[in-house]
């Protein structure tokens, strides 16, 4: 979590840790195809007297959870910017997220799945079994609300009128 010796945070420029940026890319578009309501995650800063501490954050700075560990390859800070984006948006919005369409249930990383995926460990009955329904960044928009039949009769009737 935050250092109590870094007072203040700053916006990570972007370009300043490519790898990083490259998987915050990735997990926006998660974000927006999920939770489209939702303003994109970006990187923060807090430095302390030895290093600096990048966190992932909502759009407004807030963060929750550990920094991001030093990028080893770019599978690597794909998978740790999930995890760390997972955390800000459960922890500080409270919202489970993502979420898998198939059973309702939370997502999270696969371990050691080479390219990161989400991974649901299923409806919890025999004959469904854990399963990664998408790599990171490739989630599919969730449906919107569904319109009655008596909605959907009502707007066939307007475009018919105009």
């Amino acid at each position: 979590m935050y250092s109590p010796r870094s007072p203040e945070p700053y916006f990570v420029p972007t370009g300043e840790h490519p790898l990083w940026d490259e998987a915050l890319a990735a997990v926006n578009r998660d974000l927006a195809a999920t939770l489209p309501e939702q303003r994109p995650l970006c990187l923060v800063s807090y430095s302390t007297h030895d290093a600096e501490q990048v966190f992932v954050a909502l759009a407004n700075g807030e963060a929750h959870g550990d920094s991001l560990p030093p990028v080893t390859s770019a599978e690597r800070a794909l998978g740790d910017v999930a995890d760390a984006a997972q955390e800000t948006v459960m922890e500080c919005l409270w919202k489970v997220w993502p979420v898998c369409t198939e059973h309702g249930l939370g997502m999270h990383v696969a371990p050691d799945s080479g390219r990161p995926s989400w991974w649901c460990a299923g409806g919890g009955h025999p004959g469904e079994p854990a399963h990664a329904p998408a790599a990171v960044g490739e989630l599919e928009p969730v449906p919107g609300p569904r319109q009655s039949k008596r909605e959907r009769r009502k707007g066939r009737t307007a475009r018919r009128k105009g």
